[in-house]
């Protein structure tokens, strides 16, 4: 290598010291940028950014009610299908009525009858009053037969004792002393008919009181319709109304018909979960933030969302109506066992309940299941 080649060219002192001027100046600059980043950042967190705490771990719930037949019976026709809109008190699904409606006869036939019992039971009330009224008749004049036996004897008794007394000096016959004796024993024993007959009449208008006392007891200030019997008929006959009217299953409320489990011909029974109905109109959401989030959030904040399914052109407006009373994993099928020696611990979230605005729900609508990202402002702590 040659000498030429090998040398270095001199360095420019005033090119060398000019790069580290602008070196330290970019640099300057750069650092004033990042500064004044750091402060608009600070700024935006202390005015804006730490006033809301947001999450993307929400998703969209609903109240469902579970449509279940009160009756066993089996499926005649079904008038919904899987997805349709339903309003609350439509039919549903309809059951044989057959059953129903000769349980109905029946207890149609028992209130009659216990109508009838109750007004026969009220009539023999009017009889046993009479009845009781007759035995006392009945007793007044066995009395008075036996005032009039008595006198009878009291006649014969001082006959037979005024001919005894003379019957010795031969002033009357034998004869007649002994029909005398004849008539006193007759009068004795009518006497004695006469006390058996008003013991008897006694008896008899003692028995005619209680059967009447018995008999007025179950219709004293009742009438037809307030007789218990009658309410119990009553009572049976609308429940085998019910049952005939339970043979129509409705809608319990308005919403979209889910999870259709019923077909024609299938017998239910009751308790059994033939679909659900989701309500649209009455959504809500359920948020999971982390532990550390909620320390100022309260019910009542607003709360602003958006759905996956819209994206970011339609915004939703609620507000915090509750928490759950647990995180999430400690209401799971399975618990966490924190108490064992390998625990690590992990945060947990807790599920936050968000209402919606219905005029929104109604411009557009969700579904169970969706998922959101909710906003809440905290700034009104």
């Amino acid at each position: 290598m040659n000498e030429a080649t090998s040398e270095i060219p001199p360095v420019d002192p005033a090119l060398s010291e000019a790069r580290k001027a602008a070196r330290k100046l970019w640099l300057r600059r750069l650092a004033v940028v990042l500064a004044l980043i750091a402060l608009g950042w600070g700024i935006w967190y202390v005015l804006v950014a730490r006033n809301y705490v947001s999450t993307d771990n929400a998703y969209v719930n609903a109240q469902m009610a579970q449509v279940t037949p009160l009756i066993a019976a089996p499926a005649v026709e079904v008038l919904v299908k899987e997805t349709q809109l339903v309003k609350a008190g439509d039919v549903l699904v309809r059951l044989d009525k057959a059953d129903a409606r000769i349980v109905l006869a029946q207890a149609d036939a028992d209130l009659a009858a216990t109508r009838r019992r109750f007004r026969q039971t009220l009539a023999n009330n009017t009889a046993l009053a009479a009845q009781v009224d007759t035995s006392s008749a009945g007793l007044v004049q066995a009395q008075a037969q036996y005032r009039m036996a008595l006198a009878e004897h009291e006649k014969a008794k001082i006959d037979l004792r005024r001919r005894e007394t003379v019957a010795a000096s031969g002033a009357v016959s034998g004869e007649e002393v002994t029909q005398a004796r004849k008539a006193y024993a007759t009068t004795l024993a009518a006497l004695d008919a006469a006390r058996g007959v008003i013991a008897q009449a006694g008896s008899s208008r003692r028995a005619t009181q209680g059967q009447f006392a018995a008999n007025d007891a179950l219709v004293r200030g009742l009438s037809e319709d307030t007789d218990p019997a009658v309410l119990a008929a009553m009572a049976k006959r609308d429940a085998a109304q019910l049952n005939l009217d339970r043979t129509e299953i409705r809608a319990p409320i308005d919403g979209v018909v889910s999870r259709l489990q019923v077909q024609v011909g299938q017998r239910l029974n009751p308790g059994q979960t033939i679909m659900t109905i989701v309500p649209l109109a009455n959504v809500y959401v359920d948020a999971n933030f982390k532990e550390g989030q909620l320390h100022r959030v309260r019910l009542g904040m607003p709360v602003t969302l958006t759905a996956a399914i819209y994206r970011s052109s339609v915004t939703y407006h609620g507000r915090v109506a509750g928490f759950s009373g647990g995180t999430g994993s400690s209401m799971a099928v399975i618990p966490a066992q924190n108490a064992t020696g390998n625990w690590i611990k992990v945060v947990q979230r807790l599920p936050v309940r968000i209402e919606l605005r219905p005029d929104e729900l109604k411009q557009h609508p969700l579904r169970v299941g969706l998922s959101m990202d909710v906003e809440i402002d905290v700034s009104g702590d």
